[in-house]
């Protein structure tokens, strides 16, 4: 198993500025070209490298700039994949929501092009020496949970076992081969799926498509191992557990108990970053299914607003969640990023640092600098 680049790590999305929305408006309204805005992000992805290392951190992503969402720009670019635009909706309590896209497989996937490189290369060419670029994609598991067999093509794929995750696991390998070719090292993966699996609305869903939310974990841990064995040695590969992140929202509840030893034992993945940060997510009796090998980050801090949490009642959740899985197999995190879509979380601008701040200074005196 690769390690970690620290105790300390974030789940890699940032606020955007002012200038790079106003420059993806104005590309939306044909003033400029892809081009030019490209050059802008590359702008605000040089001063966002650069605001990671100066806070300490050693992972260091592009902030998802260049992405509306976290899944969609990444999943429409698969070969055999059509997704539609998210549609946000206001609740009876005033606040919003992101109704889930569809994502819909119409033919056999492929991997039609590289999609994460020359973003990669960008970064890579940004980050100081000692520091680790890192890549975020969303899981593959998206591709079945959102429409089940139903949004799945039938005539692409009479039989979903074993050719539908077998071609999906191919792109998804060739993909983190082209990553590699690149010079990268570290790959997390966002699975929302497995963490609404918790939640008994999710589960119901679920069961109303046809699919059996018992099983479910088991099959997208094998999914994901097809995966996990067609990666570049040396790799490391991470998953970050997302229980909604839309504007200081979440969409689903409940302890990982349902899926904890799916998630942990089945699945051969080097870390986990399992959201931790109130209790939505139950108590930290799941991570005595963590093997030796792995690692669980855990996101005690909330991205979701700007209060500070407190640096000792951080620790004593640290030393409770020592109680289920060995210390040495444990770090800190943010429970997410800071703006899965790109119109951001409730939470100031400043407060990313001292956020991250509190995060890299709890972690180094719990387990020293390292």
């Amino acid at each position: 198993m690769t390690q970690l680049p620290a105790r300390y790590d974030h789940v890699g999305s940032f606020l955007r500025p002012k200038y790079l929305l106003e420059a993806r408006e104005r590309k939306a309204r044909g003033e400029i070209t892809p081009e030019q805005l490209r050059a802008v992000e590359d702008q605000a992805i040089a001063e966002i490298v650069k605001f990671q290392q100066d806070v300490g951190l050693k992972s260091i992503t592009d902030g998802e700039f260049r992405r509306t969402y976290f899944h969609i720009d990444f999943l429409e670019q698969l070969g055999g994949v059509k997704t539609d635009i998210p549609v946000t909706v206001r609740k009876p309590d005033g606040t919003e929501e992101l109704a889930p896209p569809v994502i819909r497989v119409t033919g056999k996937v492929r991997h039609a092009r590289d999609i994460q490189r020359r973003d990669f290369e960008y970064l890579k060419s940004q980050v100081a020496a000692g520091r680790t670029p890192k890549v975020t994609i969303p899981s593959p598991t998206m591709l079945h949970f959102r429409g089940g067999r139903a949004g799945i093509s039938k005539e692409a794929y009479p039989e979903l076992d074993p050719a539908f995750y077998d071609d999906v696991a191919q792109a998804y390998g060739d993909e983190l081969r082209s990553l590699h070719e690149a010079g990268c090292h570290y790959v997390q993966m966002d699975d929302t799926n497995l963490a609404y699996l918790c939640d008994e609305k999710m589960r119901e869903a679920a069961r109303q498509r046809g699919d059996d939310p018992n099983e479910l974990p088991h099959r997208y841990a094998r999914f994901i191992n097809k995966v996990v064995a067609r990666r570049p040695q040396g790799m490391l590969l991470a998953m970050h557990l997302c229980r909604g992140n839309f504007k200081s929202t979440h969409a689903a509840a409940g302890n990982y108990e349902p899926v904890a030893e799916a998630l942990l034992k089945e699945m051969d993945i080097d870390a986990y970053f399992m959201e931790y940060d109130d209790e939505r997510s139950g108590d930290f009796r799941p991570l005595r299914y963590l093997p030796k090998g792995k690692t669980v980050v855990l996101g005690l801090v909330t991205t979701k607003f700007g209060q500070l949490e407190g640096k000792d009642a951080l620790k004593r959740r640290i030393d409770e969640a020592a109680k289920h899985a060995p210390m040495e197999q444990l770090a800190l995190s943010p429970q997410c990023g800071f703006s899965s879509t790109v119109h951001g979380n409730n939470i100031a601008v400043e407060a990313q640092r001292s956020k991250l701040r509190l995060v890299i200074e709890t972690a180094q005196e719990m387990w020293g600098s390292a």
